[in-house]
């Protein structure tokens, strides 16, 4: 199994995320190669005590970026909403963000 701080990479803080905190749901910046499964597996080890409902994933292309003739693009990401069960506690990282 692959480590689990691999795995999540970052929390989406975002104003669109904080509506959800008071129905536990989250947002996370999560590996482009990581499973549903693994994401799962993954936020129960790092944050003790709580269970995961259901996650859900979105996979975002890199946006084309211009200067002068040189073009690339930005890096693609991958963000997991998760949701927690109704008698799971919710994440004590994100206490008191929303409010």
């Amino acid at each position: 199994m692959k480590d689990p701080h691999d795995i999540i990479i970052r929390p989406v803080l975002t104003e669109a995320s904080y509506e959800g905190f008071p129905d536990k749901r989250y947002a996370f910046v999560v590996s482009p190669t990581a499973n549903k499964t693994e994401i799962k597996l993954a936020l129960e080890s790092v944050f003790k005590g709580i269970k995961v409902d259901k996650v859900n994933t979105v996979r975002t292309m890199g946006k084309i970026k211009r200067q002068g003739k040189t073009q690339g693009r930005t890096p693609e990401i991958k963000k997991a909403y998760v949701t927690l069960t109704e008698d799971s506690k919710p994440i004590e990282f994100f206490e008191g963000m929303a409010e």
